[in-house]
């Protein structure tokens, strides 16, 4: 199987991955889509005070975003984790990391709504 863009291309949830993944299961994508809402929302509540282990909250977070197709919220974590190893100032990338999970939540809640 081809790898998956590394920025989705029509919003934050590239369902045409979240299928693929899910194998066409319509009540497990929306279980995982809840689930990933539910661990963003905790993750990002712990990295706001960048805890010691705020790389590997990162990481985390990174790994489960790919796994649904919310790319960019990969990419984000991917750069907050990138600036922790680097020794910099990780504030900008937890703000991008924040407003990627955001958008994410948001197009989970639509995807949530429907039916």
């Amino acid at each position: 199987m081809p790898s998956p863009p590394l920025a989705p291309d029509d919003g934050p949830i590239d369902i045409e991955h979240l299928q693929r993944m899910t194998l066409g299961d319509v009540s497990l994508e929306r279980e995982v889509l809840a689930m990933f809402s539910a661990q963003a929302v905790s993750l990002i509540g712990s990295l706001a005070t960048l805890p010691a282990d705020t790389g590997a909250l990162a990481h985390t977070l990174k790994g489960s975003a790919r796994a649904i197709g919310a790319f960019a919220v990969a990419e984000a974590a991917r750069g907050l984790e990138t600036a922790i190893q680097n020794g910099e100032d990780p504030t900008e990338a937890l703000a991008e990391l924040s407003d990627a999970v955001a958008q994410a939540r948001c197009a989970i809640d639509a995807i949530l709504r429907r039916s």
